[in-house]
């Protein structure tokens, strides 16, 4: 698989993958291919990617979980600054997973990639003081077709790390912290339902 380890099906959930490219360091500093199309085929993975995002948040910054609803997303996603957890949660219908979590730890020093496939909500936690993380897109943004799940839901019961505070019944940011740091929410992803409700409205 060339430049490439990958580690699959994290957490027994089927498809979650994580991919660290090789790093070839020296004196001067480093060189490492981020993206190879051909080394991804060779291990298997056959993904158009259309699209690439980056975006920067500081400390105590929770987005999340997000999907689309219509036009489901696959992501390649990593962390170019700083120190992030990042999360799944597997919404697929049918699935003997449904509704499991797995999170990764991405670094920028780590080079460490998480593949979620169609299909999962998603979000990520800052834990450094700022972070910068960047993500390819196997489809476009849809306008009005964003889903969104409760960071918090507890029938979930994923364990974000450096949080503290108590569930509140909603996912309100008010009463969180991280290092101290209050958690800082879009005023969207603090109004996301749990499982339960998501379950009868798709």
């Amino acid at each position: 698989m060339g430049q490439i380890t990958v580690e699959r099906d994290l957490n027994g959930i089927k498809g979650l993958s994580s991919i660290t490219p090789a790093v070839h360091g020296d004196s001067r500093g480093y060189f490492s291919e981020t993206y190879s199309q051909r080394d991804m085929e060779e291990a298997g993975f056959h993904i158009p990617f259309v699209q690439d995002n980056q975006s920067m948040s500081t400390k105590g910054v929770l987005r999340g979980l997000h999907f689309q609803i219509k036009y489901p997303q696959t992501k390649l996603v990593r962390v170019i600054r700083g120190e992030v957890f990042d999360v799944a949660v597997d919404l697929r219908s049918g699935s003997g997973t449904y509704g499991k979590w797995h999170g990764e730890i991405l670094t920028a020093d780590s080079f460490k990639q998480f593949l979620i496939p169609c299909g999962f909500a998603h979000g990520f936690l800052v834990l450094s003081d700022i972070a910068e993380f960047c993500y390819k897109c196997d489809d476009f943004y849809h306008a009005n077709d964003e889903g969104g799940l409760a960071w918090n839901d507890p029938e979930i019961g994923i364990v974000w790390p450096k949080l503290e505070g108590e569930y509140q019944g909603n996912a309100a940011a008010e009463g969180y912290t991280v290092d101290g740091v209050p958690l800082n929410l879009s005023e969207k992803d603090q109004r996301w339902c749990r499982l339960r409700e998501l379950k009868s409205r798709l």
